[in-house]
């Protein structure tokens, strides 16, 4: 059979792959798109879709919990597992068959099966039908990644659970150990913990949510420890020893380990690249710690070979996994003025309860620039819409280069800040200065006023508090 020829070839059909063949279809090009497992990849199947619909859940069962503040009559509130279950699980089939619509809609060709490199512009996939051979003047990577697992932490999907057993438990989790703080972690931690696990968390760094502003991680460990989380920083699972129906986690802190029993056990220590099997090292693509090294355009250094989103340098979220796959087809599509995308224009949402947001350096990291800064925070306490939501624990916290004004970085911890994070990243992307943000007229009552109040604190003018 001949080959099918293409002008563009998509390996992976995530948020990075999907969207980068819908883009180059959108600019005129030839596309094949090819999935092994399902369409929208990771996020959407396993990871940012459902753990949202799943984390709703736990939000509006804790709110139930709270009716008598608002003036409100609940009783005998409970919770079906299966039942959250199956509706985080609808939520992201709906959406997987929209991925599919929409490739289709763009005329894109979509192949489900296991893509290999074998060779310069060739592509073979083998799919239920035997193998296909697809040629293409420019291949993108997009094949994501998978949980890390260490040696003696490894998932069993009884005892240990990575992200995808914690998405379809078969039980619920009496005492839970969540092994990583980062927002998997903590997610997962905040769910379970919500619907009335006994839950630790042990972070091998120095505190929780360590990509975080320190002082944000801080206000987070204090929320969830007046949830009744336990954290326990700076702490290692050394091992597991599993028993029947128990785990025994040997758990090395400050030097000393002590032993204690859980019934289930959470792993989010990371990621690893899937680029294994891939034909990469073949064509002489670089690895560093099991992801494809590129350089700002997501280019390999070998012509028309492409590597995207998770595969390849952090941060590894969906956002800018699509943003690469929009620049690649660009690129490829010879427009000119393709910008590549800036890591520290990159938000980062966690969804746990409080939410926490942020963009751009932290405290630390922009002293570390030796710019003299400029600080400002605004607390929720002081926003009349936050008190009128029942939701005054947060805070706002931004920061300035003094001389200039440029914002370098915003952080926050309360409801709703993966929703106002963004009008931070637009001011970031447009080049504001403190100026700007302060005669911006912010509509009233709304959370977004913590954004305006926190720039004027900087500048010591705050209005609320």
């Amino acid at each position: 059979m001949a080959a099918q020829s293409f002008d563009m070839i998509v390996i992976g059909a995530g948020p990075g792959g999907y969207v980068c063949a819908i883009r180059g279809a959108q600019l005129g090009l030839k596309v094949a798109v090819v999935e092994r497992e399902h369409m929208g990849g990771i996020c959407l199947n396993w990871g940012c879709i459902p753990t949202k619909a799943m984390l709703r859940s736990s939000e509006v069962f804790h709110l139930m919990h709270r009716a008598k503040e608002f003036g409100l009559k609940a009783t005998g509130i409970d919770y079906d597992l299966d039942a959250v279950v199956a509706r985080s699980r609808g939520v992201a089939k709906q959406l997987n068959g929209g991925v599919g619509h929409l490739l289709k809609k763009n005329k894109v060709t979509a192949i489900m099966g296991e893509a290999k490199l074998s060779g310069k512009g060739k592509v073979t996939v083998k799919t239920d039908k035997g193998t296909e051979e697809l040629t293409a003047k420019n291949i993108i990577v997009a094949t994501g990644a998978r949980a890390r697992e260490l040696p003696g932490l490894e998932a069993d999907a009884d005892l240990v659970w990575t992200y995808k057993h914690a998405l379809t438990p078969k039980k619920m989790p009496k005492k839970l150990l969540v092994i990583g703080s980062g927002a998997i972690g903590i997610e997962f931690a905040s769910f379970y913990n919500t619907l009335g696990a006994d839950t630790t968390v042990v972070e091998v760094m120095d505190r929780i949510l360590p990509v975080e502003d320190e002082e944000i991680s801080n206000f987070a460990k204090k929320a969830f420890e007046k949830q009744g989380m336990k954290i326990r920083a700076k702490a290692m699972v050394k091992q597991l020893d599993r028993g029947k129906g128990k785990v025994t986690a040997h758990i090395e802190e400050g030097g000393k380990i002590s032993k204690e029993e859980f019934d289930t056990v959470i792993s989010a220590v990371g990621i690893v690249a899937n680029i294994e099997n891939i034909g990469l090292e073949e064509q002489g693509v670089k690895i560093d710690r099991s992801f494809a090294v590129t350089d700002e355009y997501c280019r390999t250094g070998i012509e028309g070979l492409f590597v995207i989103g998770d595969a390849t340098n952090g941060p590894w979220l969906a956002h800018k996994a699509s943003h690469e796959g929009v620049m690649v087809a660009e690129l490829i599509a010879g427009k000119n003025n393709v910008h590549p995308v800036k890591p520290e224009a990159i938000a980062g949402c966690t969804y746990c309860h409080p939410q926490v947001a942020s963009v751009g350096l932290t405290e630390a990291k922009a002293k570390e620039t030796g710019r003299e800064i400029k600080v400002g925070r605004f607390p929720f306490i002081g926003n009349g819409k936050a008190i009128a939501l029942g939701e005054p624990e947060g805070l706002v916290k931004t920061i300035f280069d003094a001389k200039t004004g440029e914002l370098l970085g915003a952080h926050m911890v309360g409801a709703e800040v993966t929703e106002m994070i963004q009008g931070y990243v637009v001011g970031q992307k447009l080049e504001t200065t403190e100026e700007d943000l302060m005669e911006t007229v912010f509509p009233h009552p709304t959370l977004s006023e913590m954004m305006h109040e926190s720039v004027l604190d900087a500048w010591d003018r705050a209005i609320h508090f």
